[in-house]
């Protein structure tokens, strides 16, 4: 499960609200960025904290993929800017990739994820619009990418950064600092390479403690 229904989902609303009219200012598509990477962080540590309380449930798993939904897919799906019938049209396919990742995520594997977990394509995008003060070109040529390793169905290492190796507590530490004090366009930068590590080295990088446990 990629966490409860929470306060990083409402930092997903807070991104929904935000890009609802996102050619009016660019403040509003900045703003919309960043609380979908403040949701990117809050996901994992909510996950972990839901995780080790034991707090899943049926109805909490299918709440908690709407939620998904609405934040790292409708939310992220709108800072295409939806000004014209490509970008309009783009960001249905968007919507429906996420889609299409949460209904044939498998709930019997237990280590892995099944197609790019959505969060993670939704940081890219997040990432990528502050570092190129929302280039329409650019988002859209990595929408497109992040389509197509979401609906790729490749296998994921479940990412639960706050219960494995110190070294990826450190990459999460270092994230969550960097939101907090660092200059706008470096957390961008560190985020980006973050989910992009993930998602081109999944086994190298962050498939290690997975196959550990496969071992074991």
């Amino acid at each position: 499960m990629n966490g409860p229904c929470g306060m990083d989902k409402l930092s997903g609303v807070s991104s929904f609200v935000c890009t609802k009219n996102l050619n009016v200012l660019f403040w509003r598509s900045h703003c919309a960025s960043w609380m979908l990477l403040i949701s990117f962080l809050l996901d994992m540590a909510v996950g972990a904290i839901t995780r080790h309380l034991s707090l899943c449930s049926k109805s909490g798993v299918e709440l908690n993929d709407f939620a998904i939904f609405t934040t790292f897919g409708l939310a992220s799906a709108l800072l295409l800017g939806v000004d014209g019938p490509l970008s309009g049209f783009l960001a249905v396919i968007y919507v429906l990739a996420a889609t299409f990742r949460l209904c044939f995520y498998s709930t019997d594997a237990q280590l892995t994820y099944r197609g790019l977990p959505c969060r993670y394509a939704s940081c890219v995008l997040a990432s990528t619009s502050l570092l190129t003060k929302g280039n329409t070109f650019i988002l859209s040529c990595m929408a497109s990418l992040m389509i197509l390793f979401m609906m790729d169905q490749s296998y994921y290492p479940h990412d639960e950064i706050l219960e494995s190796e110190n070294w990826k507590k450190l990459v999460y530490l270092g994230g969550a600092i960097m939101l907090l004090l660092s200059p706008f366009s470096l957390t961008a930068f560190y985020c980006l390479l973050w989910s992009l590590s993930y998602i081109f080295f999944p086994d190298a990088l962050w498939g290690k403690a997975v196959r550990l446990r496969l071992q074991c």
